[in-house]
This record gives structure tokens, C-alpha cells and sequence, in this order.
């Protein structure tokens, strides 16, 4: 990804997390769904570009720039802690799979 600043092009390197919660969301709307896996990609500080949630029941959500928030949640709005997500890093093609899946 390239990023244009001040007449510059810079290359913004981004980093693919996917993290399982063996815990239910405890939101009355979604509760039921069961455990999930996230997936993330971030860029150099952390900050959260793309997510996506799977859940136990096959539910998936997808956020991003284009869609922040749905009535179930949204995107976080904080940024991960790189060191402690070092190892739940995958792969860029592995994040793009999860993401092209049908929801």
C-alpha cells in the first residue's frame, strides 16, 4: 500500500493478525453466536485498517473504512499492541482469504 504525503509516496507496511477468544461476546445480540476468531490488519502503529469476526455459528462480520459499525459492533477503535499480537501474525493471503469469503 502506498500512502501520498506532501508530494511523497510512501510504502505503508501492514501487518495480518488472526487471534481466536474462547470467550462469547456476553452482547445479548450476539451472544449465541459462540466463540470467534478475529482477523486484523493494521499498519506500523497498530492502528486497526481491516477486522474481521468469525463466530462459532459461521456468522462473519467484516469492518473497514467503508463500513466502521454495523448494529452488532465495529472496527476497533484502538490500536493492537504489535508486541503482544507478534505471535498471532499470519500471512497476507491467509487475512485476503478470510476477507473474500462470503459472509
Amino acid at each position: 500500500m502506498r500512502e501520498f504525503i506532501w508530494g511523497c509516496y510512501f510504502i505503508m507496511k501492514l501487518y495480518y493478525f488472526k487471534r481466536y477468544w474462547d470467550e462469547t461476546t456476553g452482547d445479548p445480540s450476539t451472544n449465541s453466536w459462540g466463540t470467534s476468531t478475529y482477523y486484523f490488519e493494521t499498519d506500523m502503529k497498530g492502528e486497526v485498517l481491516r477486522q474481521i469476526e468469525v463466530y462459532q455459528n459461521g456468522k462473519k462480520l467484516r469492518y473497514d473504512e467503508n463500513k466502521i459499525e454495523n448494529e452488532y459492533g465495529g472496527i476497533s477503535d484502538q490500536p493492537l499492541d504489535l508486541t503482544e499480537f507478534d505471535e498471532f501474525k499470519i500471512d497476507k493471503e491467509e487475512f485476503e482469504q478470510a476477507w473474500a469469503r462470503e459472509i
